[in-house]
């Protein structure tokens, strides 16, 4: 699979449309689904995944073949749902930290009666600060350095916005915990 990849990367470099068509097909639903999860409506997810396609394709240059080609495209779409939402004036400025206790990131354990849908259903309502560094963080494992440089903001910024994000992530599972719980 990744010497077929590897494969078809070539052709594209070499302009192969037939080749982009084939990467394309075959990262296209994943990308889609990331898209997705930035930005609620499917037009400009699709819009946003096939940006990303166009970067990549016209960098391909830049692609290293240690990374593996879909996580280097992953964060050419992320980033381009980020551009969007940029557009749309959501600004990551610098949260004032005075004492801040940064509790243990890594425990992120939510009560098993709680699903998974309902855990995805909260990241939603939280502010787009939270949700979009919780959704870095949580889903796409990235670490804080690497958030610190997508979003153009300082480390502990991203700190600060995933452990408040998180807080409120708790309080609005709260209600479904009790419901679970009797």
């Amino acid at each position: 699979m990744h010497q077929q990849i590897n494969k078809l990367i070539r052709a594209c470099k070499k302009g192969n449309q037939v080749a982009q068509m084939r990467l394309y097909d075959q990262y296209c639903d994943a990308m889609f689904t990331v898209a997705s999860r930035y930005l609620n409506n499917d037009e400009d997810a699709k819009d946003a995944m096939q940006e990303g396609f166009l970067k990549a394709f016209t960098n391909l240059d830049k692609y290293k073949p240690e990374y593996t080609f879909g996580a280097w495209l992953k964060r050419i779409v992320i980033n381009q749902c980020l551009d969007v939402l940029r557009q749309r004036k959501i600004e990551f400025s610098e949260v004032i930290v005075s004492e801040l206790q940064i509790t243990n990131e890594d425990n992120w354990d939510f009560d098993s009666n709680i699903s998974k849908k309902d855990i995805l259903n909260a990241i939603e309502q939280l502010n787009e600060k939270h949700k979009i560094v919780i959704k870095l963080y949580l889903i796409d494992g990235y670490d804080h350095g690497e958030i610190s440089e997508i979003l153009d903001i300082p480390v502990k910024t991203s700190r600060t916005h995933l452990r408040r994000g998180k807080l409120k992530l708790q309080e609005l599972l709260k209600p479904k915990y009790n419901e679970a719980r009797y």
